[in-house]
C-alpha cells in the first residue's frame, strides 16, 4: 500500500476558478516524488490540501490508508507528527523573535512529543551541519542557507514519515542550493520527500518519481528518469527545453 494516496482531487475559488482537477497519484514509502509544473500550475494549492490547510472539493487524500480530514483534529494531531512542511522563503518562515532552539522545538511542544528536547534539538541540528551553538541565537544571525537548515532541522525534529518541500531551495543562491539539495538527499534515507518546485533539475537530483502539472491537471507521470529522457506531453517538453544547458 502506499503511504499517500491521491484520488480524483478537485479544487477551485468559485464557479469559474478551479485550480485543480482530476488530480491523482501516489507515493510510496522511500520513493520520493516531485511535483513540477510552471507558476499557476497548481501546485502550491495542492500542496496545502496535502498538508490539511484546505479542505478540497472533491475526490480524496489518505495517508496510511486514512483519510487526511481537517476537520478531525485527532487525526490531524496525528498526521502532522508524521507529515511536516519546509516552505520556500527560510526569512520569512522563522520567527524573528524566537531564538533557534525554541524554532525547531516547537514541533515536539505542540505534539506534547516525550523525551529531553533539548537534545533532540541538538540532534537535529546536527542532521543538518549545524553546531549545537545555534540554538541560543536569533535567525536574523544566521545566511539564508542556514536559515533554511534550521527550517529543515524544524521539519525533521519530530521524526516524521514524509516532509512536504514547497520551492525550498529556489530563494537560495546556486552553491547553497547544491547544498542543500545534497542535504534533502542525505535526510531522504530515512524519510519521503514530496518535493515542490518548477526546477526539473532539483526534482532529477532529489526524485526517483515526478508528477507533471500544467494548469491544474497532471499531463504525466511515472519514474523522473524514463519521463526526462522521454518525455511525452508538449508541455514536458517545453519545460524540458527551457533547462539552460551549457554550451558544447
Amino acid at each position: 500500500m502506499s503511504m499517500l494516496e491521491i484520488a480524483n482531487l478537485r479544487f477551485g475559488y468559485g464557479r469559474e476558478k478551479t485550480v485543480l482537477e482530476d488530480v491523482s497519484f501516489s507515493v510510496r514509502a522511500g520513493a520520493n516524488l516531485g511535483i513540477v509544473g510552471e507558476s499557476g500550475s497548481g501546485k502550491t494549492t495542492l500542496l496545502r490540501l496535502l498538508l490539511g490547510l484546505s479542505r478540497p472539493q472533491g475526490g480524496t487524500i489518505s495517508f496510511d490508508g486514512e483519510t487526511v480530514d481537517a476537520a478531525d483534529r485527532g487525526f490531524m494531531r496525528r498526521y502532522r507528527r508524521k507529515v511536516q512542511a519546509v516552505f520556500q522563503d527560510p526569512y520569512s518562515s522563522l520567527d524573528p523573535r524566537q531564538k533557534v532552539r525554541d524554532i525547531i522545538g516547537e514541533p515536539l511542544a505542540s505534539l506534547s512529543i516525550p523525551g529531553d528536547h533539548r537534545q533532540m534539538v541538538a540532534a537535529a541540528l546536527d542532521e543538518v551541519g549545524l553546531d549545537e551553538s545555534a540554538m541560543e541565537r536569533l535567525p536574523h544571525q544566521f545566511s539564508g542557507g542556514q536559515r533554511q537548515r534550521i527550517a529543515i532541522a524544524r521539519a525533521i525534529v519530530a521524526r516524521p514519515k514524509m516532509v512536504l518541500a514547497d520551492e525550498a531551495v529556489s530563494a537560495l543562491d546556486l552553491s547553497t542550493r547544491i547544498r542543500i539539495v545534497e542535504l534533502f538527499k542525505a535526510l531522504s534515507e530515512s524519510l519521503t520527500l514530496v518535493f515542490v518546485s518548477h526546477d526539473l533539475g532539483v526534482v532529477a537530483a532529489l526524485c526517483e518519481e515526478i508528477v507533471i502539472l500544467e494548469a491544474g491537471r497532471i499531463v504525466e507521470q511515472g519514474r523522473t528518469s524514463e519521463i526526462l529522457r522521454a518525455p511525452a506531453h508538449p508541455y514536458t517538453q517545453r519545460l524540458l527545453a527551457s533547462v539552460p544547458r551549457m554550451p558544447a
